[in-house]
């Protein structure tokens, strides 16, 4: 059978961050909460990362109309110590209140050493790593933990009851691009399940359990069952010390209490839980044991370092540009079309 040629277009950076924008503004965010989801959509696409890049800001979009975020409240940043930083985000996007709070994140890890960033009552993040990356970019070794609506089996169990709940550090390197390591606790991320059902690709073995429990390659039934943890219990424990900090710390729902993402009109109240240390207090010449290292790994070993293939892609998507499917950029598009309705 002949393969349908799918349509595409072909925006700048600033065209893609400015269409995003509108489209949040229209679907009912205010300015600043607008401004601070398109740049985290839009970076995700650029750095090759197009399953939480705009395809996910669209679920942002839908969200925001349906008031599963909401778009005009602000987050409320409190400092009950001096090296810590809660959010309530209040129902909004995730990346509000830590956007507010990035300079004096970074300042306080650079006076105190060490500091922690904790959210409740958000939505979901998306790319974990946008904001270790953005940490680590400023000289900072960060991690951070994040929660969201249960589609993970616990050790032993059948039944939902963790999000795939990432993890991320991200590390300074001397001449060169952070390390950045993003990964879910279960098999794969859940995009990447929804994609394989929406195109009808199976997924493969070990990703997922269907309604019944029992194990499926079928994404169609994975959507309807339960996906898995990497590594059997031992990526359920990781799900469960992720759920611990960025829930447990936060005062964030559980997992297992959240309100869906995409249906109905309840915020999931999420998680997010940041830590950030200046290396720099600890060892003046970090930054270049690091590169020296991850060039040894790399060179010598072979290995993969998780980090300079997204800041490669993104050099060139700020040269090149992003090519994204006609259908979604049309989709966007309808929502930037009522900002000037």
């Amino acid at each position: 059978m002949p393969q349908t040629r799918t349509e595409t277009v072909t925006l700048s950076l600033d065209e893609a961050r400015a269409l995003c924008i509108s489209a949040a503004v229209g679907a009912g965010a205010a300015e600043e909460t607008a401004t601070s989801i398109a740049l985290a959509a839009v970076a995700a696409e650029a750095d090759g990362q197009s399953s939480v890049g705009l395809s996910h800001y669209v679920d942002y979009l839908e969200a925001l109309e349906a008031g599963r975020i909401d778009g005009k409240v602000e987050p409320v940043v409190t400092r009950p110590a001096l090296a810590i930083y809660l959010s309530d985000g209040q129902g909004g996007a995730a990346h509000t209140g830590f956007d507010r709070s990035f300079e004096e994140i970074a300042k306080a890890a650079r006076l105190f050493g060490v500091t922690v960033f904790s959210q409740r009552n958000a939505y979901t993040c998306g790319a974990l790593g946008y904001f270790t990356g953005r940490l680590a970019e400023a000289g900072l070794v960060a991690l951070a933990a994040t929660n969201g609506p249960a589609l993970v089996a616990g050790s032993g169990s059948t039944k939902p009851v963790f999000c795939t709940n990432p993890i991320s550090l991200a590390a300074p390197s001397a001449g060169g691009p952070p390390l950045v390591i993003d990964q879910s606790s279960s098999a794969t991320a859940y995009v990447n399940v929804r994609k394989a059902a929406e195109t009808g690709e199976a997924i493969p073995e070990g990703w997922a359990l269907d309604a019944k429990g029992k194990p499926t390659t079928d994404a169609k039934k994975a959507m309807k069952g339960v996906l898995l943890a990497f590594g059997g219990a031992r990526g359920a424990n990781v799900a469960l010390m992720v759920e611990v900090l960025a829930a447990g710390v936060s005062g964030a729902n559980w997992s297992v209490d959240a309100p869906s993402i995409s249906q109905g009109h309840e915020t999931p109240g999420t998680g997010l839980f940041i830590v950030a240390l200046d290396p720099k207090l600890f060892d003046p010449g970090f930054e270049t044991r690091m590169r020296e290292q991850l060039d040894r790994l790399s060179d010598q070993y072979h290995v993969h370092i998780p980090g300079p293939a997204k800041a490669a892609a993104r050099a060139r998507s700020e040269v090149e540009g992003i090519t994204i499917p006609m259908a979604l950029h049309i989709r966007i598009s309808e929502f930037s079309a009522r900002q000037a309705d």
